[in-house]
């Protein structure tokens, strides 16, 4: 099973087809906080539809809360557009954490210090400054999934 973890996501549509994703594919939603939305948002459910109720969504109040309560073995993958290492390069395995920021900012700049060697991104054209969350976490996640199946 993967996890995927978003960090303060800002949009409600892009964390409800998020949470499509994760259901598609049986992994579980981490919701970092702050939120720039209600979960009761029309627009997050709407995205969802009738999914959001089956999707295995945990809410933690902050980074610290979640790395405090994860007591698991699964690694930490932070994707952001400040690495040159490419998803597809990385070997991802079973319970790992695909983690993702806010769509207008990205993670902070000190996580991604302190985490270098598990940073990974998805190449573009110099043009683009970056995709939608919801593209991204679909591209990595279905990489992870297809690693994980083929292994």
């Amino acid at each position: 099973m993967m996890h995927v973890v978003l960090v303060e996501p800002e949009i409600p549509p892009n964390t409800g087809n998020i949470g499509r994703l994760c259901l598609a594919t049986g992994s579980v939603l981490h919701l970092v906080e702050p939120l720039g939305f209600s979960l009761d948002d029309r627009l997050l459910k709407r995205a969802g539809l009738d999914y959001w109720a089956q999707v295995q969504v945990r809410r933690w109040p902050s980074w610290a809360a979640f790395i405090a309560a994860k007591s698991d073995t699964g690694r930490l993958w932070f994707a952001t557009t400040k690495t040159t290492r490419l998803y597809w390069d990385v070997r991802f395995e079973d319970g790992d954490y695909l983690v993702f920021g806010r769509e207008t900012r990205g993670l902070p700049v000190a996580l991604l210090e302190k985490h270098a060697e598990e940073c990974l991104t998805i190449p573009m054209a110099d043009e683009t400054r970056s995709l939608n969350l919801a593209t991204a976490v679909g591209i990595v996640l279905y990489e992870a999934v297809r690693q994980v199946r083929g292994q």
